[in-house]
């Protein structure tokens, strides 16, 4: 149990401003891919099979939309604002499909702070190795709160 224990969680909404960003770069691996099908139970074959994928528009597997999600929402969870945020709610569009071993630029950036509501909007924009946009949107989060001390009411919820 960790009651009591210190924990390592994001920044204050005081602490953040419209402006910051952050930039990262995913590489799409096979194993990804499979660790990920493979939780999901997800069989479409166009997230895997190459002789089904060459006879659609995409003509390759692509990378499913919600593992693309999946990155961004872990950035959120890590970096910005980090530890201890949680997503209210997200507006992601998929303009164009990421391929397997392809590489996605993530741009985030604080576009609006709302300190009465205790949250934040971020935009995503994700870039392919064509420097073509694949990913576009918006993220509004939760910023960590600041834990009370620990007390009897603390102990209801266990």
């Amino acid at each position: 149990m960790l009651l009591g224990k210190k924990r390592k969680l994001g920044r204050k909404i005081e602490e953040i401003t419209v402006g910051e960003k952050l930039s990262m770069t995913e590489k799409i691996e096979d194993k990804d891919l499979l660790l990920y099908l493979g939780l999901t139970d997800d069989a479409n074959p166009l997230y895997i099979q190459h002789d089904y994928a060459s006879q659609t528009p995409f003509e390759k597997p692509i990378v499913p939309s919600i593992m693309l999600t999946g990155m961004i929402t872990s950035a959120i969870s890590k970096y910005l604002p980090g530890p201890g945020s949680h997503i209210l709610s997200q507006e992601i569009l998929f303009p164009k499909p990421v391929y397997h071993y392809g590489s996605v630029e993530f741009l985030f950036e604080v576009i609006e702070v709302s300190r009465d509501e205790h949250t934040i909007v971020i935009s995503v924009l994700g870039i392919n190795e064509k420097n073509e946009p694949v990913i576009q949107g918006k993220v509004k989060v939760c910023p960590p709160h600041r834990l009370e001390e620990i007390h009897a009411k603390t102990l209801d919820n266990f």
